[in-house]
């Protein structure tokens, strides 16, 4: 059995009421991590993160109540689909409130803490729209696109304090959110077929991703196995987006 280095960290999950959130949690939890799990609704510590006073609050109350954070994994966000002509103000601004600016609240509080340790990993989950162009799908692209360069950013500016910051962008992925995208029970089989009429290449491996398989790239990039790795965007899509 491989010893990741995990056993007995801190680590803090958003968005870790389901989903990819929730698989992560599991799996940091399964590897000995003393979790805190955060979400709007469904977890031990419930926060918009978008709500900078609240992150603040979490995240004090983790450390005290847990022990130092050397583990932050970012996976809160949400879909706000349609055509960018029919995009409202509020969707395009609580996107980004949550996809980025939530990124940026929780990422900043916990480095602060971080850095005088000298010690500690970032992932963010992003998403593989960040690197491609999707019909209706915009905002979010553009948000998670916005989070994936601020989370390299911040691994450059945190590299001299020991702190690896790097991003996990998965593809289409059997959670609530790409649910919400079906329509019929055809609809996975046309995600992995893809769709030329939207100019979206299917999934080369022939499946739709688990969360336990963004789990797993999550877990790496936390370890010790990656302790030389950081800044990167590892994405896990099963080559739906011919890397490009």
């Amino acid at each position: 059995m491989v010893d990741r280095g995990i056993a007995g960290r801190v680590a803090l999950v958003t968005g870790a009421g389901q989903g990819i959130g929730a698989a992560v949690a599991a799996a940091l939890a399964a590897e000995g991590a003393l979790v805190a799990d955060v979400d709007l609704k469904g977890a031990t510590h419930q926060v918009d993160v978008s709500d900078v006073d609240g992150v603040d609050e979490v995240v004090d109350q983790v450390e005290r109540t847990l022990g130092p954070i050397s583990v932050l994994v970012n996976v809160a966000g949400v879909l706000r689909p349609g055509r960018v002509l029919e995009t409202t103000d509020e969707d395009w601004r609580r996107t980004f409130a949550v996809n980025t600016d939530g990124v940026f609240h929780v990422s900043r509080a916990v480095a602060r803490r971080m850095v005088p340790r000298r010690e500690g990993a970032i992932v963010t989950v992003g998403s593989n729209a960040s690197g491609v162009p999707r019909t209706d799908m915009a905002a979010y692209a553009a948000s998670k696109a916005a989070t994936t360069m601020f989370t390299r950013c911040l691994g450059l500016e945190l590299a001299e304090h020991g702190i690896r910051c790097n991003v996990v962008s998965p593809g289409s992925t059997d959670t609530a959110m790409q649910r919400s995208l079906w329509t019929d029970d055809d609809s996975p089989s046309r995600v992995i077929a893809g769709d030329p009429a939207t100019y979206r290449v299917g999934i080369p491996l022939g499946r739709i991703a688990d969360p336990a398989d963004i789990a797993d790239a999550v877990l790496f990039l936390v370890s010790g196995q990656a302790r030389h790795i950081t800044m990167q965007n590892l994405y896990v899509d099963g080559g739906a987006t011919l890397r490009a």
